[in-house]
């Protein structure tokens, strides 16, 4: 039975500390594959300019807090 709102994972750190720390590390050329890939498919987005509604929010954000 699905309960609406509920993931249905429990959440406990604890849990998920252990399994982080038991997780396979990957190799140096798995890395530098999946880099590769990665920076192919979002050069294009990284080239195309952002919206006006974008900038003016990334601008804000490099503001000082006042």
């Amino acid at each position: 039975m699905v309960i609406a709102g509920s993931s249905g994972r429990d959440t406990h750190p604890e849990r998920d500390a252990d399994d982080k720390a038991a997780a396979p590390r990957l190799g140096a050329n798995v890395r530098r594959h999946l880099g590769r890939n990665l920076r192919g498919l979002y050069a294009d987005s990284l080239a195309t300019p952002f919206g006006e509604r974008i900038e003016s929010l990334l601008e804000r954000l490099d503001r000082p807090k006042r």
